[in-house]
């Protein structure tokens, strides 16, 4: 009994969470060989389309994980396992009890394996194996179920880690580092991410392409981590891409939904463009499926614009896309924004919008983007992801009469719907 106690606090020994995620996967596995008296000891993770595990730490069997090692779900010892969802045991390996060569090349008699599962999914399947024909008992087979468990916990957070460190790169390559320089143009953004910081799939963007043309882009792609955020780089390349082609912002909007529904299934995207050319006195602006942006003219009240109500990218193949048209008199602001800003728990959506129209106005953008976030993020924690873009219409240089009045023009905005993409 002394022996068995002995070996559960080796398994499950709290002074090992010190250790970063991989130094302690490499030393759960060293324990479980000693543990358990056995010659090798191999972790196999599911892959990204469920249908595989493949090798993803070894002791004793290192060649599995440097071979890139793949078993098909179902099949095989390690294979069955993940598919039942409950350990295993054999005490004969060969090509009609095991998948994989290398385990009957090695010389092994004896495995024994047991799934490694998280939040009630399989992730993996960890098994030991023996050279000599010993077979493994009931209690080494209770150790190896706490193991599995143990060393579940470490690759989730072994994952998680990877898995953040890349969305932040990644967010930081594709957020724009700084804005284009637009002349009779300002702009400014902010980015939130919820707590804990996962990063999740909102962006924009503002570039110019060689016509002149100033795009305002808005987006969010449905669900959180490192996936939704690799969807969105996608997403806003291909975007990008499409505007240097030519075509207004319904056009583009539809050849991106294309690549959406082939590329990226079942991953729903919202999106809102806005382009505009010289001098920037009218915006083409097309929705799929995003809230709509703020405008502010001076002199007036802030309002919701009422942009055409278009599915999502990648909910409705071949939707024919639609934009409208926006007069920016000098000193307006437009402003663009993801969900996350506007819904809450506690309201409904329609009050958490209103709310953010009266916190527009048509300051510089960094005071807009400083006096949205202050009034609709406070000092409480996101609950999603947020995404702001402010753009205000300036004068451009040089360009008015004798020294005359730059804001001579302001005027009430006209809103115009009927333009196809």
């Amino acid at each position: 009994m002394s022996e068995r106690l002995e070996n559960l606090r080796a398994i499950i020994d709290t002074g090992l969470n010190v250790l970063s995620p991989d130094e302690l996967l490499k030393e759960m596995l060293d324990r479980i060989r000693t543990v358990l008296d056995a010659d090798t000891a191999v972790v196999l993770l599911i892959d990204e389309s469920g249908e595989n595990l493949l090798a993803h730490a070894a002791h004793g069997l290192e060649e599995e994980v440097r071979q890139g090692v793949r078993v098909p779900v179902g099949v095989g010892f390690a294979g069955s396992i993940a598919a039942h969802r409950s350990p295993n045991a054999i005490d004969h390996v060969g090509p009609d009890t095991v998948f994989n060569p290398l385990l009957w090349e090695r010389g092994l008699h004896t495995m024994i394996g047991a799934p490694m599962m998280r939040d009630e999914n399989v992730i993996g399947v960890l098994h030991v194996g023996r050279l000599r024909e010993q077979a493994f008992n009931g209690e080494e087979l209770e150790l190896l179920l706490v193991a599995a468990e143990r060393i579940a916990g470490a690759v989730t957070a072994q994952h998680l880690t990877a898995e953040v460190a890349a969305a932040e790169l990644l967010e930081r390559s594709l957020l724009p580092s700084r804005f284009p320089k637009v002349p009779g143009v300002e702009l400014a953004g902010r980015y939130a991410a919820a707590a804990p910081r996962v990063i999740g799939g909102d962006w924009y963007d503002a570039f110019t392409v060689p016509t002149g043309e100033l795009w305002l882009v808005m987006g969010d792609v449905m669900g959180h981590g490192l996936r939704s955020a690799v969807v969105m780089g996608r997403v806003r390349s291909a975007l990008r891409a499409y505007a240097l082609l030519g075509g207004g912002p319904a056009h583009v909007l539809e050849l991106t939904d294309r690549k959406v529904h082939h590329f990226e299934m079942g991953r729903l995207t919202t999106a809102l463009c806005a382009v505009s050319a010289p001098p920037y006195d009218t915006f083409e602006i097309s929705c799929a499926g995003h809230p709509a942006p703020i405008l502010a003219v001076p002199g007036l009240d802030a309002v919701l614009v009422e942009v055409d109500s278009n599915p999502p990218l990648g909910a409705i193949p071949d939707v024919r896309r639609t934009s409208i048209t926006v007069d920016m008199p000098l000193g307006s602001v437009l402003t663009l924004y993801t969900d996350g800003l506007v819904e809450r728990k506690d309201a409904s959506i329609d009050e958490g919008m209103d709310r953010a129209r009266q916190s527009v106005s048509c300051d510089h953008p960094e005071v807009v983007c400083r006096t949205v976030m202050s009034r609709m993020v406070g000092h409480s924690t996101p609950e999603d992801d947020i995404a702001v873009l402010v753009m205000r219409h300036t004068a451009i240089p040089n360009c008015s009469d004798n020294g005359a009045d730059p804001e001579r023009n302001i005027s009430t905005p006209s809103i115009n719907g009927g333009n196809s993409g």
